[in-house]
């Protein structure tokens, strides 16, 4: 009774103080400095912004649309709404920041804010609380890759934030230098990045939905000893097409960059997503040796169908333990890694479950490998010496590996070891259903394998799995070892690895992937800006073969909510006699090989709502449309190519270097499309770094309104009948310039590009505009 009693008084209490709580209605530059509760409506409160931040310096001259500072404040925005952005405004022009919180002992919760280059920024609080936050649909940049090839300018880079310049990619949250935050049950979709920290610790991150994301999912940047725990982090990635490329560009569902340490990373789900975990030391122990990011604990996390790597945890010391790990590139890569125990993983499906160039003292033990091509990988690089700081300051030889009681099932190719000295094999790994046991490219040192177990037959695997008591007769093999002991049934000084197993949160949620999402890997559908959310109808090109008559036929598979979709329009194809159906249904159009730009329309309708690609909500039963276009316009492209010097550098002596396209080029190429990326020398007789092309084509265009893209590393520039219409002449990152005009009839295009080093690419694409 006494308890009843008091919490009806604590209830009772709360009411009056919440009565008590001012409630106001939100301004531009409204500063709060005491606890209050919104006015719920919806605020539209542009930003003063009118470019994109690219460091802390830029926006610190802007201030946000709300601050929030002071101390011990509690601001419920009772699920108003601010909207920054114009309607029509593409996510790629969204710019300022909306709340800014300082001070200490802050609590924001039910605020919802979209249309913004950063949704939430916080810096230097203390006891930060935000709860029940929705930051979706805030900046995220057009994405170029397309369904054959991908485009350089995707590509992400977070290597460096000392200035806070991963301002540049925006965020849902952004933290900077935060001690004790806790950030719960918040939402994000549709950004490039959800949540970003940077110079914080003991934070507690959990029970957030951070999913369909073009970026990261939670990033951290010298941040060390927080807890990220039960989130849902699922599908946020880029640079993949199934069948194609499966690249991730650097997206992740965690990252971990430069020196963070001691944190725990548990029970999150962060599926399809680039890198499930991306974790690197940071570019100071990449310079001095020193640091990086180590003792992290990486547990009970499902890191599955990662186009790249389900773990990649790259020149740090950390653990990988009871991760579920399935269908990805390579399962844990650990390039560099040392003193890394990796234990109790079940790894299956992967080309590779467990890679580790370089490795030194990392302890394999105890991981379920199953039906993956690859079961472990060691080696070492063998050509020269690399020259950059880490390589000099530290020992990279892959030395002294331990692999212990792991199970290989149904794995071809379960150990490929090379160039490595002291790798042990030992303490009872079980071999079942393999091809060859051990590949070797290059000797090892010292490469001991002993009391392993080599099963024939399936029910005394499962045998030994359940009961090891039961084992038949073990079949050793030494056929593979460099070194066998005197006495190989002696026992083994294994090292004990302690198990460390934290304990869920009271009211942490099951990450578990939601029964709506499709699993297989194939739907990792890339739209135009960012993965595709199943929110909404969508139409893929499944597959292109030849039909019984010798023409193309299109396999397109319509997927989205449940509801009926009709044929519209359709350009490039065969007349279609299935004109209408239900989500998710296959449908086979034959091409029309006289048209070059292929379209269809569709229009949708469904009994439930659906939510656009820049989250507005469609009701239910209201006509949706949606569509399909494609180019294949072949232009023959006619190249040539030019060395230059310091004397004809086309960026400081302009005159010499455009007499230098009046030259004999060095090399010629022809090709049906303009687009090319180099590491290395282009053609034969050019230099690998410091060469320019000159690139033409005269095509035939029916009528119409086209969209162009012209992608380019360094420099570009693009003349369509004469006219420049694309100058993007300065030494540049990949990046994509965009025109849409009018065409047809006959046309003339001219290309100029040069190469200063490095990475080098040059992509033209044209596409109608319907």
């Amino acid at each position: 009774m006494k308890a009843r009693l008091s919490i009806f008084l604590l209830a009772l209490a709360a009411s009056g103080l919440s009565a008590q709580t001012p409630e106001i209605k939100l301004t531009q530059g409204l500063i709060i400095q005491q606890s209050v509760r919104v006015k719920t409506d919806i605020y539209r409160l542009a930003s003063n912004a009118h470019a994109l931040f690219k460091d802390s310096a830029e926006w610190a001259k802007v201030p946000p649309v709300i601050l929030i500072t002071g101390e011990n404040i509690i601001v419920d925005f009772q699920n108003a709404v601010l909207r920054g952005a114009v309607e029509n405004t593409l996510p790629n022009a969204f710019f300022g920041v909306a709340i800014q919180v300082k001070g200490k002992n802050i609590v924001l919760k039910n605020a919802t804010a979209r249309g913004y280059q950063v949704a939430l920024l916080a810096n230097d609080v203390i006891d930060l609380v935000l709860e029940n936050c929705d930051f979706s649909y805030n900046y995220r940049p057009k994405l170029y890759s397309q369904r054959e090839r991908e485009d350089f300018s995707d590509w992400l880079s977070y290597h460096h934030n000392e200035q806070d310049t991963w301002l540049r990619y925006g965020a849902g949250i952004y933290l900077k230098n935060c001690t004790n935050a806790t950030v719960k049950a918040c939402h994000i979709t549709g950004n490039q990045n959800a949540l970003l920290l940077r110079g914080c610790s003991n934070c507690l991150i959990y029970n957030n939905i951070f999913q369909f994301n073009s970026g990261v999912g939670i990033g951290l940047y010298r941040s060390s000893n927080n807890r990220i725990m039960h989130n849902r982090l699922d599908w946020n990635v880029r640079g993949y097409s199934h069948g194609f490329y499966q690249r991730g560009q650097d997206s992740a569902g965690i990252l971990l960059y430069e020196q963070s340490s001691n944190n725990l990373i548990a029970f999150n789900s962060a599926t399809h997503s680039g890198d499930g975990l991306f974790l690197w030391a940071g570019q100071s122990t990449m310079d001095t040796g020193l640091g990086g990011c180590n003792d992290n604990l990486i547990f009970g996390n499902d890191f599955s169908m990662a186009p790249t790597n389900g773990v990649e945890v790259t020149f740090s010391r950390n653990r990988i333990q009871g991760n579920y790990i399935t269908d990805c590139n390579y399962g844990i890569w650990g390039g560099y890694s040392y003193q890394s125990v990796i234990t109790g993983n079940l790894l299956t499906g992967c080309n590779t479950a467990i890679a580790i160039e370089h490795g030194q003292n990392d302890t394999i033990r105890q991981n379920y490998i199953r039906d993956d091509s690859i079961g472990i990988a060691l080696w070492s690089n063998t050509g020269p010496a690399p020259d950059w700081g880490y390589a000099k300051q530290r020992d990279t030889r892959s030395r002294e590996l331990l692999i212990d009681h792991n199970v290989f099932l149904g794995v071809p190719h379960p150990l490929k070891i090379s160039a490595s000295e002291s790798v042990s094999v030992n303490g009872e790994n079980l071999f079942f259903n393999f091809g060859q046991l051990l590949e070797t490219k290059a000797p090892n040192t010292e490469l001991k394998f002993w009391r392993n177990d080599l099963y024939a037959s399936q029910p005394a695997l499962d045998k030994v799995w359940m009961h090891p008591e039961l084992a038949p007769q073990r079949k050793l093999n030494f056929d593979h070892a460099d070194k066998t002991p005197e006495d190989p049934y002696a026992p083994l000084m294994i090292p004990y690895v302690q198990l460390k197993e934290p304990d869920s949160l009271p009211d942490g949620i099951n990450t578990i992937l939601q029964a709506e999402y499709p699993i297989p890997k194939a739907f990792i559908l890339m739209e135009n800006w960012g993965p595709y959310d199943f929110l909404r109808p969508m139409v893929h090109l499944n597959e292109i073969k030849k039909g019984p008559h010798g023409g193309q036929l299109y396999q397109f598979r319509i997927l989205g909510p449940e509801g009926s979709w009709t044929l519209r329009a359709q350009d490039g194809f065969k007349e279609s006699f299935i004109k209408n159906g239900l989500t998710p249904s296959l449908l086979t159009l034959e091409r029309d090989t006289a048209v070059s730009f292929l379209y269809l329309s569709f229009n949708f309708m469904s009994q439930v709502p659906i939510t656009s690609v820049f989250g507005e909500k469609i009701p239910a039963n209201t006509p949706f449309r949606f569509d399909f276009a494609r180019s294949e316009f072949p232009m023959h492209w006619n190249t040539r190519f030019y060395n230059y010097t310091s004397a004809t550098d086309p960026v400081l002596q302009t005159k010499a270097f455009e007499q230098l396209f009046q030259q004999k080029p060095v090399a010629t190429q022809t090709n049906n499309n303009l687009a090319f990326a180099w590491w290395e020398k282009p053609a034969e007789g050019v230099q690998a770094d410091q060469f320019a092309s000159v690139s033409e084509t005269t095509v035939q265009i029916p009528p119409g309104k086209y969209q162009i893209q012209l992608s380019s590393d360094d420099g570009a520039r693009l003349w369509i009948d004469g006219k420049l219409l694309v100058d993007h002449w300065t030494a540049h990152e990949s990046a994509t310039d965009e025109i849409t005009l009018m065409l047809g009839g006959k046309h003339h295009f001219k290309v100029w590009h040069y190469d200063q080093g490095g990475l080098a690419n040059l992509d033209f694409r044209i596409n109608q505009v319907h």
